[in-house]
């Protein structure tokens, strides 16, 4: 009877050839596309076809090579023609246990109704909403993890007392040039009616599956607050987390988590603007300052910013309309609100004389 090897040391194995591939540019990331599928864009799950149906995000145990079992993370990324992406995560997933960042990115390939993901000695099949992990070596599963669907907690929050329903899906009165979808959805490409300074503001987005799309060419949008900071709105999902990824402040500030779910899922941005502050002769005497949770997790602790952002307008004294940035992608939104914070005028001091 052939003897079962030795699963630590199988995993040790496994470990030297994957940390080998990555150092010698073997595990890419994102590759390129043509020009035309690029533009290719599904704003509806019924229509996105099998690849989309593979994407998504899984969760379960790994056995290890100390013969434990420790949580852990997958997300499948669609590449478009059948091509795929799994990131794995120890820990867990983005904002859900994940230790750091993505410890193995793995080429995949849809075969009928699955996907798998090879290098050698580790195999990923997917199907059938799990994800089951094989090392050849062993000759055995070694983890088995479940398909997921998050929702951010702060998804359908209602608006506080004193805040503005900018966005309800029944009246575009509160933005210029506003377009909506048959379903009720607001589009991208608009700005809001009024302007306000510091403010608390919550929205709802959705981004389309573009699998041929690559870069900031992915189902891109962006808020921009004051039209001066934007934060991004990227199709991120699987991604570093740079600045100019989704939940970054846009080439200024990395998130502290990314937290992009797969697109076609709703997703929320909760924002908090202290906006910069001047004096009489226009001069800055604060910065701007910036909170923002993303789909529930914070990842930007009330920042500062020290100046505009991207395309953002030059900072001043002046409050201006916050932007939802048309790229040409079908972003679409909804439940949108604002608290407006600003501080108000001083009610007018009378002295007694006046009043006389």
């Amino acid at each position: 009877m052939k003897p079962r090897p030795n699963l630590k040391s199988c995993w040790r194995h496994a470990k030297r050839v994957l940390i080998a591939a990555v150092a010698a540019g073997l595990v890419t990331t994102h590759s390129q596309a043509s020009a035309q599928d690029a533009k290719q864009a599904f704003v509806d799950e019924k229509s996105a076809g099998v690849d989309f149906r593979l994407q998504g995000e899984y969760v379960g145990w790994v056995l290890t090579g100390s013969q434990e079992f420790h949580p852990i993370g997958l997300q499948v990324i669609s590449l478009g023609g059948g091509k795929f992406e799994a990131v794995e995560y120890q820990g867990g997933l983005p904002g859900a246990g994940a230790t750091g960042k993505a410890r193995l990115r793995i080429p995949g390939q849809r075969r009928g109704n699955s996907a798998r993901f090879i290098r050698d000695p580790l195999q990923i099949d997917v199907a059938n909403d799990h994800a089951v992990f094989f090392l050849k070596s062993f000759d055995g599963v070694i983890a088995k993890l479940n398909r997921v669907h998050r929702v951010s907690p702060t998804m359908g929050a209602k608006p506080p007392a004193g805040a503005v329903a900018l966005f309800d899906g029944r009246s575009t009165d509160f933005f210029k040039s506003a377009r909506v979808t048959e379903s009720g959805l607001l589009m991208e490409g608009t700005e809001t009616r009024y302007a306000y300074g510091s403010f608390r503001l919550h929205l709802e987005f959705r981004l389309p599956f573009m699998p041929f799309a690559r870069g900031q060419g992915r189902s891109n949008s962006g808020v921009y607050l004051q039209s001066r900071y934007e934060v991004q709105i990227l199709d991120s999902f699987g991604l570093a987390g740079k600045n100019n990824e989704c939940g970054g402040l846009y080439r200024y500030i990395e998130p502290a988590t990314n937290m992009c779910l797969p697109p076609l899922s709703w997703q929320t941005y909760d924002i908090d603007l202290d906006a910069a502050a001047f004096d009489a002769s226009g001069n800055k005497t604060r910065n701007a300052r910036l909170t923002v949770l993303h789909n529930g997790v914070l990842v930007h602790d009330n920042v500062e910013v020290k100046r505009k952002t991207g395309a953002g307008k030059p900072e001043g004294p002046l409050a201006l309309p916050t932007k939802l940035q048309n790229h040409g992608n079908p972003v679409r939104f909804r439940n949108i609100w604002l608290l407006d914070r600003s501080p108000k005028p001083a009610a007018p001091r009378h002295s007694a004389a006046s009043a006389e």
